[in-house]
């Protein structure tokens, strides 16, 4: 058995009604409804901090699933990702009534142009005193595109050769602009920063010019923590070589965890460079019985329809006309609808049903058992390559407080979760140094 390591835990969440989980929003034990109300967030905050997690990672998107039955009536009916707020305002607020805990927000690159993006991310790791995170994704919504100026969505390809544009800004404006001891906060002089060490970008590439320079004063992490989810070829050379952090939901993992880690060193970047958080949904108690009663009573809130408007979105292929009796075996596969056909071929149990999959999509395979079986679980995923986990709910906060609860203590007691917040900005705390490794392509725009 490999050493035991310290395991990250962050609790994923949504600036929405329904993230995952859909029609579960409607029970009374959940404070989903609760989304527009600071106090649900500072709460939220205050329990994560307490019970030492590493952060708060808040996805997003900036359009509408509108593929399922032609339109996007049932996602806003079901408050199905819609209606959705901007995660990044609710950051500096629970900051404020908190000292350690990190805060990962999730950011399109077609959504804003890079020179105000980064002037956005640096006023958070400011007010944030060096807390911040940014998960890069490059949109797959053509409801997006359309919205942002976009005549379609650009090609899945495109997309990522368009966020190494985007990040080469970032990287200049952030680690290039300012030299390290531009500011000098002379009062009898009157100088606050010394014109000569603070440098445009002239920027000139195949998406963006940009000459700069950066609008803001290095922030503590001058680049932001950088997390990214992308699982495809191409989404997969994109995080070995910009991400930090790499969040990863679905099946595949060992094989998802080699492959980043092997191009990750064609970048002459090691293994340590890099932390694999695998998504989870767990579902806790105190006994396995109990845990098992608990996920069928959460079963009988799911709606089947959410789930497949949702996966109609991920998809592209409009699943309104399949009927949700009918097995996955019995369906001729075509086009993007592969991915299903080779998860048929995985189960053993030919009768699995559309809205079989649709439901384990809103399940998202949840983890079942009691505390003690849940940190075994958690554990034996780290042994196995997992750096740690972004943590699902079911109900918010009640899926965090059952883990904080029941799994967390046993957790810290064999040394997979900390106990306490190590000093410094959230980079600091997870790779021991605030600023980006020299081995990070970022770091080769530095300025001393």
């Amino acid at each position: 058995m490999r050493s035991r390591k310290r395991l990250l835990f962050n609790a994923f969440s949504m600036n929405c009604v329904s993230h995952i989980h859909h029609g579960l929003w409607g029970r009374a034990d959940t404070r989903q409804l609760e989304y527009t109300s600071l106090d649900a967030w500072i709460d939220l905050a205050k329990t994560l901090e307490k019970a030492k997690f590493d952060s708060l990672f808040l996805a997003d998107v900036v359009g509408v699933y509108d593929v399922y039955k032609g339109g996007p009536e049932t996602s806003i009916s079901e408050a199905m990702q819609i209606p959705v707020n901007d995660p990044t305002l609710l950051i500096p607020t629970m900051a404020h009534a908190t000292e350690h805990l990190g805060f990962a927000y999730t950011g399109s690159i077609l959504a804003e142009h890079p020179f105000n993006f980064a002037r956005r991310a640096s006023t958070l790791d400011h007010l944030t005193d060096g807390r911040i995170a940014w998960n890069i994704v490059t949109s797959y919504l053509p409801s997006a595109a359309r919205n942002l100026g976009f005549n379609d969505l650009p090609k899945h390809d495109d997309r990522y050769d368009r966020g190494d544009d985007y990040l080469a800004v970032l990287y200049k404006l952030w680690e290039a602009s300012w030299e390290g001891d531009a500011v000098v906060r002379d009062r009898e002089r009157g100088i606050y920063a010394d014109p000569a060490k603070v440098h445009t970008i002239d920027h000139h590439g195949p998406y963006y010019e940009v000459p700069g320079p950066h609008l803001c004063e290095p922030s503590p992490q001058r680049t932001p923590l950088l997390f990214q989810a992308g699982s495809s070829d191409r989404g997969r050379e994109f995080a070995a070589r910009h991400a930090e952090c790499v969040f990863i939901l679905g099946s595949g993992r060992r094989e998802l965890i080699a492959d980043i880690r092997k191009r990750a060193a064609k970048h002459g970047r090691r293994d340590d460079d890099i932390k694999i958080c695998l998504g989870v949904s767990l579902v806790i108690g105190g006994s396995e019985a109990e845990a098992q009663a608990k996920a069928r009573d959460l079963e009988q809130t799911l709606s089947l329809e959410a789930g497949l408007a949702h996966m109609s979105g991920h998809l592209g292929v409009d699943l309104g006309d399949v009927d949700p009796d009918r097995p996955i075996s019995d369906f001729e596969f075509n086009g993007v609808l592969g991915f299903l056909k080779s998860f048929a071929a995985r189960e053993p149990d030919k009768t699995l049903t559309f809205g079989d999959l649709a439901r384990r999509q809103l399940s998202g395979n949840w983890i079942v058992g009691s505390d003690e079986q849940i940190a075994n679980k958690l554990q034996s995923l780290g042994e196995d390559g997992a750096d740690g986990f972004n943590l699902v709910y079911a109900t918010t906060p009640g899926t965090f407080v059952d883990f904080i609860d029941g799994v967390a203590p046993i957790l810290k007691a064999r040394g997979l979760m900390q106990t306490e917040y190590d000093p410094g900005p959230l980079r600091q705390k997870i790779f021991g140094d605030a600023h980006l490794s020299d081995r990070h392509p970022g770091a080769a725009f530095r300025r001393i």
